[in-house]
């Protein structure tokens, strides 16, 4: 184990780089603070790993994992974890009480976890990072400059009735299927806790991703829903402006979590929506998601996610939804495309000209 003393930038230099912290120009550290109390989130901490729990790995900047040891030295960022299958946490650093609560670089107290899960990785803060005149970095340094709205690309929504239901697998085989049909598109992550599995999943099937660590946050979790807002104007329009015509975007989590429930009763983003597909676990899911998105006057073009891999459970979820159930094959068809998402694209251009 490496020890330094005093506190440095060149321990930095040595150190694993999370995926969170994949914009930060590294040459920008000039030092280390150990002004725990006045973080905040977003801000950027090297760390030692005191004890190896949950997180085995960390998703590096490189967009690679690499396997953990007590000992390594990580930059992470400080941040709040939504994770029911998981953590909660909060973007607040306690010494003896600061672990990894996400494996693609975010740090906090761990304050409820699941009956489930082993104990959290638990970290050694060594310090903030800090720049010129010793002010602490922070991801939002870094993020892409806000633009705005662009109202010409037609974007698509795809939400989930909870943690793992295969939103991220739905959003990229609809990405993956709209570009079969010959459209430019790109695949959007604008909420949720920074990992690059949705990021890397998107573009595995050809639509280049965009995320909001790229609008400067390290998790959207506890975030006003302005900033979210903003953040996904951002995301939508830099997409458009690289060349696509159509945008993917994914939202994290469940109906019922906090900032998903505020987008879907009424925000920018529900409004800027011209189709929603739904990923659901199973057909119960399925209706209880539908009968929520329709008492907010929504309704989704189709249903896909877990309940998709078994014909038993879809064909449930069909009967008492009404609504069409697509695996990844059928969203990577040309031909479900032009049955079902074609003419959601034809309306939003009729009403855009109008």
């Amino acid at each position: 184990m490496t020890h330094f003393t005093p506190l440095t930038p060149a321990m930095c230099d040595i150190a694993k780089w999370a995926f969170t912290t994949r914009n930060v120009r590294r040459e920008d550290v000039r030092g280390l603070s150990a002004d725990f109390h006045r973080a905040k989130a977003g801000d950027l901490i090297l760390c030692e790993i005191a004890q190896i729990g949950h997180h085995k790995k960390i998703q590096l900047a490189e967009r690679r994992v690499s396997a953990s040891y007590p000992g390594d030295l990580v930059v992470l960022c400080l941040g709040d974890r939504y994770a029911p299958d998981q953590f909660l946490a909060t973007a607040v650093i306690e010494p003896d009480n600061l672990a990894l609560v996400a494996g693609g670089g975010v740090a906090g107290r761990v304050d409820a976890i699941h009956d489930f899960l082993d104990e959290p990785t638990r970290l050694r803060p060594i310090g903030l990072l800090t720049g010129d005149l010793d002010r602490v970095l922070n991801v939002a340094d870094y993020a892409l400059p806000d633009l705005p709205a662009n109202d010409r690309v037609t974007v698509l929504g795809v939400f989930g009735a909870s943690m793992n239901s295969g939103k991220t697998t739905a959003a990229s085989s609809l990405a993956h299927g709209l570009m079969r049909s010959g459209y430019a598109v790109a695949g959007v992550k604008a909420t949720g806790t920074g990992a690059f599995g949705d990021f890397n999943s998107f573009e595995d099937g050809g639509a280049p991703a965009l995320d909001f660590t790229d609008v400067g946050m390290a998790t959207t979790f506890r975030m006003p829903l302005d900033r979210i807002e903003r953040g996904f104007g951002t995301l939508v329009a830099t997409a458009a402006a690289r060349g696509a015509e159509v945008v993917v975007v994914e939202i994290a989590d469940g109906v019922f979590q906090r900032e998903t429930r505020a987008i879907l009763r009424g925000s920018r983003i529900r409004d800027r929506l011209d189709g929603i597909l739904f990923a659901a676990p199973d057909a119960l899911s399925a209706l209880g998601g539908v009968h929520v998105m329709e008492q907010m006057n929504l309704t989704p073009f189709a249903i896909s996610g877990m309940v998709s891999c078994s014909p038993l459970a879809a064909a449930e979820a069909a009967e008492v939804t009404g609504l069409p159930i697509l695996c990844r094959e059928d969203l990577w068809s040309p031909e479900a495309i032009a049955l079902h998402v074609t003419p959601l694209m034809r309306q939003a251009k009729e009403n855009e000209a109008a």
